[in-house]
């Protein structure tokens, strides 16, 4: 059975403000486990958050990107080398957390652009660094789970060919795939088949609406989505993500200039409920004749 959790970001970037009542109202609400986001390596700061997750009976899981700093694809060497040591104490915290999964797009720097192509240096470069982080993962009971993003936040893996070229590529077992719905609602031609296509490798999955607001309120068919999962036999986490006009270098960083929910807290309820009916199997949306599950839901009241 899946586990199913609540992505942070809507809330935070850091982690430094009293989020106590928020991750029990997250508990109480049915959530299985919590998206922290990391962007910084304090370890004591992390062990003490573990400590508090577990006392609420709550599951945890990392996240994190890289800024340039960071950057396994950067052509400067010393760059790369902090971006491979980086990643390592990121492990280090998310052990400390009791994460056994570690996702987002490590393999480059966040909105750090060329203006051209990724070369096969840069490839080779991420890949070779990506490696030797896995293998220290795979020391600490994590595993990476690598998500492609949309070309205008990244350009070394954009889609599903590139994802799957990459894991297999890097060739370790703790470098797995992430799906993230937001961005293959851009760059794929159907989400469904691209599922499929990563099914061998995938660790983690996120369900992100369109306009990063609410699951199912918006145009992404999520019929395809929860099909191709229930054909792959997906038993892995599932995680809400989305983004809100809070914090609010996480809004300038995401482009959300205008509030598309009512609270974090009846997005999370609203987006949780929508996942379990797909999962419960009461809609069996066909998205050639129904255009969103829920639809379907009304139809059958």
């Amino acid at each position: 059975m899946n586990k199913l959790g609540m992505n942070l970001f809507v809330w935070t970037m850091s982690m430094d403000e009293d989020l106590s009542d928020t991750l029990s109202f997250l508990k109480t609400s049915g959530f299985d486990f919590v998206e922290v986001p990391i962007n910084n390596t304090d370890l004591e700061k992390w062990k003490r958050i573990g400590g508090e997750l577990r006392a609420l009976g709550l599951g945890v899981q990392t996240c994190t990107i890289c800024g340039i700093a960071h950057s396994l694809i950067s052509p400067d060497e010393s760059i790369r080398r902090a971006a491979i040591d980086y990643l390592k104490e990121v492990v280090d915290c998310s052990e400390a957390l009791g994460s056994k999964i570690l996702m987002g797009p490590m393999y480059a720097g966040f909105k750090a652009f060329s203006g051209k192509p990724a070369t096969a240096e840069e490839w080779n470069w991420s890949v070779t660094g990506m490696r030797e982080v896995a293998e220290y993962a795979q020391t600490k009971g994590v595993t990476l789970a690598i998500e492609y993003l949309n070309r205008f936040e990244i350009y070394l893996l954009t889609c599903v060919d590139d994802l799957v070229r990459y894991v297999e590529a890097v060739d370790h077992p703790n470098c797995r795939a992430a799906f993230d719905t937001f961005h293959a609602n851009m760059e794929e031609k159907n989400i469904g088949d691209a599922i499929r296509q990563c099914a061998p490798y995938l660790a983690h999955v996120q369900i992100s609406e369109n306009d990063r607001s609410t699951p199912g309120k918006g145009h992404i068919q999520f019929g395809e989505v929860f099909e191709a999962l229930q054909d792959i036999g997906y038993e892995g986490p599932i995680a809400i993500e989305a983004f809100g006009p809070n914090p609010p270098e996480l809004a300038a960083a995401t482009h959300i200039f205008r509030p598309m929910f009512d609270s974090p807290e009846q997005l999370a309820v609203d987006g949780l409920a929508f996942i379990k009916r797909n999962l419960d199997g009461h809609v069996r949306a066909n998205n050639q004749d129904i255009k969103h599950p829920d639809m379907a839901v009304q139809a059958t009241l």
